[in-house]
């Protein structure tokens, strides 16, 4: 058959799969070693800063489902009552009137660093807060408190 003449150019394929030097690897690893000494420490404090935002997410969400809270209810929920009215029908006083059944949530979440979020009422004026990264009242940057009085 016609096969007779086919060539295959062994020699021309293995000069173009050579491979790559040592000193090519070398300056590779430089140049990533470089970056990411650069890098990375910009990169570490964004997980702190993801975390105050989304600890004010949840709290503006609350505080929106509070207020949902009151105008079927007329009052916000007692401190003693607290976030969990927003998830189950509380008992006590004020005794909500029209409680949507479901809930004004799913769930409640914990603040970012893992604790439970602080609920006050106070003369008919609530305030939901989380106490930042160090869980103390007071601090700064990412141990600040985040509040929702802050918000409004």
């Amino acid at each position: 058959m016609g096969n007779k003449h086919v060539r295959t150019s062994f020699s021309g394929r293995q000069r173009l799969q050579r491979g790559f030097t040592l000193i090519e690897i070398m300056v590779v690893v430089a140049i990533i070693a470089i970056l990411g000494a650069t890098v990375v420490p910009l990169i570490m404090d964004r997980p702190n800063e993801a975390r105050v935002v989304r600890a004010k997410n949840d709290i503006g969400t609350y505080t929106a489902a509070l207020n949902l809270y009151k105008l079927d209810n007329f009052n916000f929920p007692s401190t003693d009552q607290g976030l969990e009215s927003l998830v189950t029908k509380p008992g006590g006083d004020p005794e909500p009137a029209n409680w949507k059944s479901g809930g004004y949530v799913q769930k409640l979440n914990k603040d970012p660093w893992g604790r439970e979020y602080l609920y006050i009422n106070e003369d008919g004026r609530f305030e939901i807060i989380s106490l930042g990264n160090d869980g103390v009242e007071g601090g700064e940057e990412f141990d600040a408190d985040i509040s929702s009085l802050d918000a409004q």
